[in-house]
């Protein structure tokens, strides 16, 4: 299984908002993320859902500048 279909089976989550923001979010940006920016997207992901998801809806502060830049991303 390639990197692109492990983090993508990673996105499927127990709330279906957050499925499609994720898959949306793979769908634009997956090929011209960074390493960085991957990095960053992998540590996202292990975040609880909800916390992820008002993360991605920017109802919680990034806690960082690199995830506040990605988090960006996702508009």
């Amino acid at each position: 299984m390639s990197e692109a279909h492990r983090i993508r089976w990673q996105c499927r989550r127990g709330l279906l908002e957050l499925d499609l923001l994720l898959t949306q979010f793979l769908d634009r940006h997956f090929e011209t993320l960074s390493p960085a920016n991957l990095v960053t997207f992998k540590r996202l992901l292990d975040y609880p859902d909800n916390d992820l998801l008002d993360l991605a809806l920017g109802k919680l502060p990034p806690p960082d500048a690199e995830t506040a830049a990605l988090i960006k991303l996702f508009e």
